[in-house]
């Protein structure tokens, strides 16, 4: 679920504008889907934006409706203009001292829309293209240096890749393809890092990493 809440302009409530940034709100390591993932595609030369992760739910002391699908379950992220303006937020219409105050048309940036627009086209876009996370994912908690990880496999993927990373780097820096198998080994400390198991068709396309349980 992609939430869009507040992104209506990029100019701060200090005149400072950030055009080709878009915050995207998203809760700590989950269970079952990679947050990861639109940043990945949605940060490119076809957007021309940069998707910013702010890792936890939302902005401190408020929420959005993307918070009641994390709740049951669904993968979701809000995506929030980079630097907010709270005159222009939840306010009836008037001014006071010389300043407007409420959510008139002239205050939206048109062509940041357009942008953020592109960010969410590309994100379901990429989603559609590829084939679905990897099912249940289990890393072997047998005493080894090694990483060793299992999971279903779909008949309709080509092929399957080990991402990891550093527990401290937000985004995948290793990436180990092993091909169409149900099991993989890499020589990767797996108390060093944290590691996923991502499906690739067979036009290329990746899907979300999935996250391994213990096993």
């Amino acid at each position: 679920m992609l939430d869009n809440d507040i992104v209506g302009s990029s100019t701060a409530d200090d005149g400072s504008t950030d055009p080709f940034n878009i915050r995207m709100f998203v809760q700590g390591i989950p269970p079952t889907w990679d947050r990861r993932f639109v940043a990945e595609v949605a940060s490119n030369e076809i957007t021309n934006m940069t998707v910013q992760p702010v890792w936890r739910p939302d902005r401190f002391g408020r929420g959005g409706d993307h918070q009641s699908f994390l709740s049951a379950g669904f993968p979701a992220v809000r995506f929030t203009e980079p630097h907010e303006n709270f005159a222009h937020q939840h306010q009836d219409v008037r001014v006071v001292n010389g300043v407007q105050f409420g959510d008139p048309p002239e205050f939206c940036d048109f062509e940041f829309n357009a942008l953020v627009a592109k960010v969410n086209g590309v994100a379901l876009w990429s989603m559609a293209q590829a084939p679905g996370t990897p099912k249940n994912v289990v890393q072997s908690t047998i005493q080894s240096n090694n990483a060793t990880l299992s999971w279903t496999v779909d008949p309709n993927t080509a092929s399957y890749e080990i991402v990891s990373r550093a527990s401290e780097v937000p985004q995948w820096t290793n990436v180990v393809p092993v091909g169409k198998v149900g099991t993989a080994t890499v020589q990767l400390a797996h108390d060093n890092a944290q590691f996923a198991v991502r499906a690739v068709g067979a036009n290329g396309f990746k899907s979300p990493a999935g996250f391994p349980f213990s096993g």
